[in-house]
């Protein structure tokens, strides 16, 4: 069993930066791909990014690509989300999601574990 938190959301202006975190329990935090996805007001839930266990492979929806940054410290059971050059349609809940396995997983119903979610806004 994973609990997630994620942390680090709020209120920034267009053009600006936040980084969102996510912190895991469990002893084998390194065994899961982990995912950042994000759902806003009257929409489906959106893949973000994906980092694999070890945190050397990565992969990004083509919307946030040279804008978001995603890393892990397995030392620390966290990972995190550096959003650059925010723009207003970044506005979302955004959720960070686990599950086992060594491949990138983009789709939300393939991930087991679900953190509470952050509100991260972004005004124009």
């Amino acid at each position: 069993q994973v609990q997630l938190v994620e942390s680090g959301g709020g209120l920034v202006q267009t053009g600006g930066s936040l980084r969102v975190s996510c912190a895991a329990s469990g002893r084998t935090f390194s065994s899961y791909v982990m995912g950042w996805f994000r759902q806003a007001p009257g929409k489906e839930r959106e893949f973000v990014v994906v980092i694999s266990g070890s945190g050397g492979s990565t992969y990004y929806a083509d919307s946030v690509k040279g804008r978001f940054t995603i890393s892990r410290d397995n030392a620390k059971n966290t990972v995190y989300l550096q959003m650059n050059s925010l723009k207003p349609e970044d506005t979302a809940v955004y959720y960070c999601a686990a599950r086992a396995g060594v491949i990138r997983y983009t789709d939300p119903h393939e991930y087991n574990y679900w953190g509470q979610g952050t509100q991260v806004t972004v005004s124009s």
